[in-house]
């Protein structure tokens, strides 16, 4: 009995290891892991780890936009002043068309 047991662990712990991305599978792979408690801790570990970096990284970029959309809104393009002048400005006489 205790010999079909160990096989059934290993053939879980395949199925469970195949289904993990594949930037963790690798990871889990290298640790060759004996239990299946092993290869899910182990795998919860690295998950929280990519999940906490994805989170830090969105932070990071929502931060520095906005950042620049503050200040682009403090920043005016080159307007000119007086136009108001340039228009009005002619000698006033009107041409009949």
């Amino acid at each position: 009995m205790c010999d079909r047991m160990f096989p059934e662990e290993i053939e879980q712990v395949e199925k469970y290891v195949g289904g993990l991305p594949d930037t963790i599978h690798g990871s889990v792979m290298a640790t060759k892991p004996k239990t299946m408690q092993d290869v899910i801790e182990f795998a919860i570990e690295l998950m929280d780890k990519k999940i906490n970096t994805w989170a830090e990284r969105q932070a990071d970029n929502k931060r520095k936009s906005d950042d620049t959309a503050r200040n682009n809104q403090n920043q005016q393009p080159n307007k000119r002043q007086n136009t108001g002048r340039a228009y009005a400005a002619g000698n006033g006489d009107r041409r009949p068309y």
